[in-house]
């Protein structure tokens, strides 16, 4: 399902104003991908509003795929996102560090087992999807079922092959161009 795919309605498009009015900066920005951009999503700054974040949480629980076990969010950022999807859908959190620690559980998934279960990658922000791809290899090497990622913002403009060659669904609550003018 791409952004657009998805039903517009007047309380999205107030959620999609407040968003880009606090989250977008302009200015030059070097990006994850290391791209070069002249406007960034601040997405921390929606992420510490407990409001905002309750909003974005209730407008993402509606696109979680049926048959979802476990919501696993991505260090940093997507980890408050999945926290607040599953207080607002019920379905259990795992969370994925980039890389194992070297000490306690020494676990690079940590939280409820994912194994043989379908789970569904959650992330803030998506420009390329290559750490969420990265993520995904994991997960599915540690035993999960992974179809779908889900995305606050999607930044790719539809462009993300590491995604397309894992076969992965990307939905999102909104594009860029949905947050309004920079």
């Amino acid at each position: 399902m791409e952004p657009t795919d998805v039903p517009v309605d007047p309380e999205r498009r107030a959620l999609a104003r407040r968003l880009g009015d606090r989250c977008r900066r302009t200015g030059r920005f070097t990006l994850r991908s290391g791209q070069v951009s002249s406007t960034y999503f601040d997405k921390y700054l929606f992420e510490s509003d407990p409001a905002l974040l309750a909003d974005v949480a209730t407008h993402m629980a509606r696109l979680v795929p049926e048959g979802t076990d476990v919501l696993a969010g991505l260090e940093l950022g997507g980890v408050p996102v999945a926290t607040a999807i599953s207080l607002a859908t019920g379905i259990p959190v795992a969370f994925v560090r980039k890389e194992a620690k070297a000490y306690g559980t020494a676990k690079l998934v940590e939280g409820l087992p994912i194994d043989g279960r379908r789970v569904v990658v959650v992330e803030d922000v998506i420009t390329t999807g290559g750490q969420v791809a990265v993520s995904t290899v994991a997960l599915r090497a540690a035993g999960a079922v992974v179809g779908t990622v889900l995305c606050v913002v999607d930044r790719s403009r539809g462009v993300r092959p590491e995604l397309d060659a894992l076969g992965c669904a990307v939905v999102s609550l909104l594009d860029e161009d949905e947050l309004g003018p920079a």
